[in-house]
């Protein structure tokens, strides 16, 4: 049974810290969101066919950005309604920053490095053949999704994720995203700069996803640059999937292997359900 949308309530919601959404700024207001925003930020756009950051000035630094892979069309429109019409038959649970989300994947505590898998039961059904359509592109050969997380954003709840990065001790080399629904922007992110290209300041280079495409993070768009959705970025309803693979830590060789392989074994079965 789909879960009710309660986006107008004001009551809770689930932003901790400096994170807020539309529904808890109505309470406590802005606060000082945007008091550590450097003054001085070089925004540049990516250009999938040739692979480099551009700025909107052509005589202005451009250069080569690495670690994004984009495929427009990934799935289809009857693929993509089908996939949305079994997300909303689950429950969407609320999470920081006017998301939704359901999880499958096992239970991480990344403070304390521990993972338990708990009622983790594997990738959902409707999965197993985009998996297989993922493995079949060069960038990612081998592919082994562990964790899937479906996330919803919406404009009336002030939707969006701060700039971070990605846990690099349980979760590997490629993160892999299904945008749905909207076209949208992932703003990728250096603070302290390029000053070898004489661009000092904040970088921000804008990747833009449009509806039902793939992109992959590697490298250093992985383990370098911080990645967003801002929430002027998210003009109608969004989702996503987003797909993790295993560390080498949990890899034939490494410490954990065991434990690897039993998630991977759980999550390759394709039988789960959101924890």
């Amino acid at each position: 049974m789909m879960a009710p949308d309660s986006s107008d309530g004001v009551t809770s919601c689930a932003c901790k810290g400096i994170r807020r959404c539309l529904k808890c700024e109505k309470l406590r207001g802005k606060g000082q969101l945007e008091a550590n925003e450097p003054k001085l930020v070089h925004r540049l756009r990516y250009d999938p066919e040739t692979g480099l950051a551009i700025h909107k000035h052509a005589e202005a630094t451009s250069f080569p950005f690495p670690g994004v892979f984009l495929q427009e069309n990934f799935i289809s429109e009857e693929e993509e309604k089908n996939l949305i019409s079994t997300m909303d038959q689950d429950v969407w649970n609320e999470s920081q920053s006017g998301r939704r989300k359901q999880d499958f994947g096992p239970k991480v505590n990344f403070k304390k490095r521990k993972v338990r898998i708990g009622g983790f039961s594997g990738l959902p059904a409707l999965s197993q053949k985009l998996v297989l359509r993922m493995q079949q592109e060069p960038s990612l050969g081998g592919f082994q999704p562990v964790e899937q997380c479906n996330l919803d954003y919406h404009p009336q709840r002030g939707s969006a994720i701060d700039p971070h990065l990605d846990d690099s001790w349980l979760w590997g080399e490629r993160l892999v995203t299904i945008n749905m629904l909207s076209d949208t922007t992932l703003t990728m992110s250096l603070e302290q700069g390029l000053p070898d290209l004489g661009l000092a300041g904040e970088v921000q280079v804008a990747v833009h996803l449009p509806r039902r495409s793939l992109v992959v993070l590697y490298g250093e768009a992985r383990h370098r640059w911080k990645h967003a959705i801002h929430r002027d970025d998210v003009q109608e309803r969004r989702v996503c999937s987003t797909y993790r693979e295993l560390s080498a830590e949990f890899l034939p060789g490494g410490q954990q292997a065991e434990l690897g392989t039993q998630l991977l074994n759980i999550s390759l079965s394709f039988q789960g359900t959101p924890i």
